[in-house]
């Protein structure tokens, strides 16, 4: 039988998925400051420290203005955070 048929498959895990990170809507809204970035969410301990691309997903409701810095946004999240007079700098 040929070797390819007698080892076991393996599925694929990404490595650069431990720094990868999500923050839902209302998770930003608990937070009091009125400019997010990463070292925001780190010290609030919203992500992990080994975080290094965060993107708020919406899940929730926001009712503040708030501006995101070096933070990604989905466009429903985006469309929301605008729609309450935040912005988005990515």
């Amino acid at each position: 039988m040929p070797l390819q048929r007698r080892l076991p498959k393996r599925g694929f895990k990404s490595h650069l998925l431990a720094f990868n990170a999500e923050v839902s809507l209302s998770d930003i809204a608990s937070l009091d400051a009125a400019e997010v970035d990463l070292l925001a969410l780190k010290q609030a301990g919203l992500v992990g420290q080994m975080a290094k691309v965060v993107k708020v997903i919406k899940s929730g409701e926001i009712a503040k203005p708030v501006k995101l810095v070096g933070i990604g946004a989905t466009a429903g999240a985006k469309a929301a955070i605008e729609a309450v007079g935040g912005s988005v700098a990515a």
